[in-house]
């Protein structure tokens, strides 16, 4: 093929790897998040040393390097064994649209809804913090009024 067919973005290096974005709320983090955040970082480091492809190194080195941030601003937070009221770190068990359901409250790197963990920067959590079991909490969800029952509470454990 002639060099005429060719574009001049052909011969461009990639685009570079955007950041990702680190939130701007307290890193909270249980013990388990915590151990979750030194994994990921060890795992990330020993990638990187083994890896010579520069599109993947820059991935990795970007993951990295949030990973790090994540590391040093985390603060470990343990809710007790049996705490009274609704914060991070607990268990609690709700009812919602007639439903019962178990969630954790957790730090936001640990945080996955498929799970039952939600981060304690989400709104369901935010309408939970400091309810205690038998109270009725207002939540709104697309703009319309639910209740949602604290059934129990417990620690991280």
């Amino acid at each position: 093929m002639s060099r005429a067919f060719t574009k001049e973005i052909d011969d461009a290096p990639p685009p570079p790897v955007p950041e990702r974005p680190i939130s701007t709320a307290r890193n909270l983090v249980t013990p388990n998040g915590a151990r979750q955040i030194e994994q990921m970082f060890a795992v990330l480091t020993q990638q990187t040393a083994a890896t010579s492809d520069s599109e993947v190194l820059a991935a990795l080195k970007r993951d990295l390097r949030y990973w790090e941030a994540r590391r040093a601003s985390m603060e470990i937070l343990e809710p007790g064994e049996e705490p009274a009221l609704v914060r991070f770190g607990t268990h609690v068990s709700i009812e919602r649209g007639g439903a019962v359901r178990d969630i954790r409250i957790v730090g936001e790197d640990e945080a996955d809804p498929s799970t039952g963990s939600i981060a304690w920067t989400s709104p369901l959590a935010r309408a939970l913090e400091g309810a205690a079991p038998g109270d009725t909490v207002e939540f709104e969800v697309a703009g319309r009024e639910e209740d949602i029952v604290v059934l129990s509470i417990g620690g991280t454990g």
